[in-house]
């Protein structure tokens, strides 16, 4: 058969549902192809809008996400969602169409050395040189996005071979299959946790990854350990648990904030270093850290564990729990975080101040929003409120970009979102800035038919920069814009548009949007001059670009 048909055979063979990205001149036989199979192209308006939304459908489903372009330009601006893909551990398949091997090794149109390119933000880049080779590229591409710890890989398809023919097929699809703990480091840990006085947990990204929440959720239950979770993490314990403290990760104030400070014990539960930094809540490096996790922990000073339980998360921490025979019930660790965070949306739940304040703009949406709709924060100012604010009793019904934090996420993320999960309301939560880089997926959202809410806050600037500049510089620079009338945006796409213009208009703005059967903008004015007040209660913010 033609090469090009055995590797989309091969793609069905990885259960691909979606692919995410744009036709171009050098990938016209796998288009090509794609007409006779079961794969849904999803065709987009730009190739980071595909990568991102290839990148949140393998984040939220744990299968690959995969998104298409063709060489140069288009595979250059798959860059950054790849990019965010890999450092925020989702795993994702990225393929690009590439000039015929007979003229690679010159000075030619459009050509760049894309595997060099994409090799240092991959876990595996390659070229196809030969049609016997695809399926042994493939499986290993998919195997290795999805293997822990989960991440992109990139295939690069020159034209020439995908349109030689191959008596190939492909290859079975095995499984990975975690391992357990010895018996001799769970005892180990155990020993640790009796002797704690003041025991921590640190759950991360890796623990949703794992589908590890119910086994948490059992063993706070019997153990009363106070819960930390990352941004990233948000919602593996629910909020409403009495031992959930709230969201850490925004700096230094986090280290006596969210109990950090007082704890003798810190065990960490599926913790990727990329999320919150140990220097930030191991200072003086003095924690005992026990490392619950898929693969051993990265080298760092600020992070050396005294026990490393590896392999299959949930499991292995239900034996840490099982070798407990006394529970604990006792801590002096102060709910610092949650207290702050309670008092803080009570105190704004009706307050009619306008523009609108963050804490009002997150009650409303909390109020409207079901637990298990999904909810993809874009980054910026908005973004830290979201990360504190909103609260979660379900793992991945908030999805923050924090390992490349990469700006223009959530409006494509929210229609893959969409894609994956129909049933689900879904709610991009952007800045006026984050959306408008990728606003042109609106197209998109309304042509493959996914209803989603688009909440803005509208601030007119880069808001989290000129913060930043006014805290360093006591000025700002060069962070002003004018943004369109986004009714009037949303209108030119067909979808609908709502302008906020008092804050009790918000609630049911967002409840008639949930319930429609169309793309939502919803333009809503934001005070940013709360951001002062939440790092004093709560802390101080992360760096960001």
């Amino acid at each position: 058969m033609k090469a090009a048909k055995l590797f989309v055979h091969c793609l069905e063979n990885e259960n691909v549902e979606f692919i995410f990205g744009i036709p171009g001149e050098e990938n016209l036989d796998i288009m090509d192809a794609l007409l006779d199979s079961n794969i849904r192209f999803i065709t987009t308006r730009h190739e980071q809008g595909a990568a991102y939304m290839a990148d949140v459908y393998g984040r939220l489903t744990g299968k690959s996400g995969v998104c298409l372009s063709t060489l140069g330009p288009g595979a250059t601006n798959l860059v950054t969602g790849v990019a965010d893909a890999n450092m925020d551990n989702a795993p994702l398949v990225a393929i690009a169409g590439q000039a015929a091997t007979t003229r690679m090794h010159k000075e030619s149109h459009q050509v760049v050395d894309l595997v060099s390119m994409f090799k240092p933000i991959t876990k595996y880049a390659t070229q196809v040189l030969e049609p016997g080779t695809i399926p042994e590229v493939v499986r290993k591409a998919f195997k290795l996005a999805e293997a822990e710890k989960p991440g992109a890989t990139f295939i690069d398809l020159p034209e020439n071979i995908v349109e030689m023919d191959t008596d190939e097929l492909p290859l079975p699809v095995s499984a990975n299959r975690l391992t357990f703990a010895d018996r001799a480091l769970i005892k180990q840990a155990a020993e640790l946790v009796k002797n704690a006085k003041n025991p921590l947990i640190l759950v991360g990204n890796g623990a949703v990854r794992a589908r590890a929440g119910d086994d948490i959720v059992a063993f706070v239950k019997r153990h009363k350990i106070p819960v930390v979770n990352t941004f990233m993490a948000k919602g593996i314990i629910p909020f409403y648990n009495d031992m959930a403290m709230g969201t850490a990760g925004l700096q230094k104030g986090d280290y006596e904030n969210a109990g950090f400070a007082k704890a003798d014990l810190v065990i960490c539960v599926g913790f990727d270093m990329v999320e919150y930094h140990p220097h930030l809540w191991n200072p003086t490096r003095n924690h005992t850290i026990i490392h619950i996790d898929t693969k051993k922990a990265e080298v760092d000073n600020s992070y050396i564990p005294n026990v490393e339980l590896i392999g299959n998360i949930g499991a292995n921490f239900l034996a840490l729990g099982e070798a407990l025979v006394n529970d604990i019930t006792t801590t002096d660790i102060e709910f610092n975080l949650r207290t702050a965070m309670i008092n803080e949306m009570n105190r704004c739940a009706k307050s009619d101040a306008w523009p609108m304040l963050p804490q009002k703009i997150i009650w409303d949406l909390r109020t409207a929003m079901d637990s298990s709709d999904i909810a993809i924060s874009d980054v910026g100012a908005h973004k830290m409120w979201m990360a504190r604010m909103f609260r979660c009793d379900l793992p991945n019904t908030c999805i923050i970009s924090n390992g490349f934090a990469g700006m223009g996420i959530a409006v494509p993320g929210a229609i893959a979102a969409k894609l994956a999960y129909p049933h689900k309301a879904v709610v991009a939560v952007t800045g006026d800035a984050g959306f408008m880089m990728n606003s042109q997926e609106i197209e998109t959202a309304l042509r493959c038919n996914t209803p989603i809410v688009i909440l803005i806050w509208n601030d007119g600037q880069y808001g989290l920069i000129e913060w930043k500049q006014q805290r360093r510089f006591g000025r700002s620079a060069y962070i002003d814009f004018k943004n369109p009338d986004f009714v009037q945006y949303a209108q030119s796409f067909g979808a609908t548009g709502v302008k906020i213009e008092s804050a009790d208009q918000l609630l049911p703005a967002l409840q008639t949007a949930l319930k429609a059967n169309t793309v939502t903008i919803i333009d809503c004015p934001v005070d940013y001059s709360q951001n002062d007040r939440l790092t004093a209660l709560l802390g101080n913010v992360v760096d960001e670009d």
